[in-house]
């Protein structure tokens, strides 16, 4: 019953969330309309949502949850985002609180904040993937360019309009930093740095050093793009390996939580009981402890650098 009552919220509240965002896509759409068909400015009679998100990026906590969806290529507003994050972190803790104990409640307050760190970790990690599975054909399309005789950036710009994003638009943003007078060394330190990975660094660092003293930049963007290809097909080995194992450590913390929904199911009231006790709230802790270290333990034997 418990469990029933909390996806069903959670169900309502994306519904929810899902409705609002069609309705406020639907009304800037046609106020954008308007503005064309009337020849109004459309910066003078901005959406209130649009004013909120502007008020809230010039913010100091804004500018840091912007750049982490543009590091994460989630084009959503960032103070979409928050509220989100935020109404997620009070429905699961009324949830908690009524079904639980109010401690639980308290608690899952930082289930907002920390849904909200998750989702942007995995949208940068997932993009961080797309863009590696893209280099063996980034490495061919610039291999080919500068075959045919054009220089580095002149390849980058070709290579950001043929391949898709991310990788179309991190070469796009490179080839307008060195338009705008940027050297290539620094556009290229700048890519590395919004995408950490040892592949993107090779390709980085080749392409500086052929830049600098010459080289057989052809023959080494081939065997990078061959070598890149064996890797993928490795990594992809590996997640099917180790599928089992990152499951395993996702139902850890799922046992945990559903054992006190499951306890509390059987007799009522029994959680917050025990949170009213010393011994209680010892065994809650060392066993949440216990839980957390194994589903660490796991995520960290289990883990693919990139």
């Amino acid at each position: 019953m418990v469990l029933t009552v909390l996806l069903g919220s959670v169900v309502a509240t994306w519904c929810a969330l899902l409705g609002v965002r069609a309705l406020v896509g639907l009304a800037a759409q046609r106020r954008r309309s308007a503005a064309a068909a009337s020849g109004w400015d459309e910066t003078v009679d901005q959406p209130a949502l649009d004013r909120l998100n502007q008020w809230f990026r010039r913010t100091r906590p804004g500018q840091a949850v912007d750049r982490e969806l543009v590091l994460a290529g989630v084009q959503q507003r960032a103070v979409v985002v928050v509220l989100v994050a935020a109404l997620v972190g009070l429905v699961t803790a009324y949830v908690l609180w009524t079904s639980l104990a109010p401690v639980f409640g308290v608690l899952g307050l930082g289930a907002g904040v920390l849904g909200l760190r998750a989702y942007v970790r995995r949208a940068k990690q997932r993009r961080l993937e797309a863009f590696i599975l893209q280099m063996p054909e980034l490495a061919r399309v610039l291999a080919n360019a500068t075959s045919a005789g054009l220089s580095i950036p002149t390849a980058i710009g070709i290579a950001s309009v043929e391949l898709d994003n991310p990788a179309g638009s991190e070469l796009a943003e490179v080839s307008t930093a060195i338009r705008f007078g940027e050297d290539l060394e620094a556009a290229l330190d700048a890519m590395g740095e919004r995408l950490p990975s040892r592949e993107v660094a090779v390709l980085l660092s080749t392409l500086v050093v052929c830049s600098r003293s010459g080289g057989s930049l052809v023959t080494s963007l081939r065997d990078i793009a061959d070598t890149l290809e064996d890797r993928k097909e490795t990594r992809r080995e590996i997640r099917t390996t180790l599928a089992q194992s990152v499951a395993t450590g996702y139902m850890v913390i799922a046992l945990g939580v559903g054992m006190l929904f499951l306890l509390n199911t059987i007799q009522p009231g029994s959680v917050e009981a025990m949170t009213g006790s010393i011994v209680g709230q010892v065994a809650l802790v060392v066993s949440g402890g216990l839980f957390t270290l194994g589903f660490l333990l796991i995520r960290r034997m289990t883990r693919l650098d990139v």
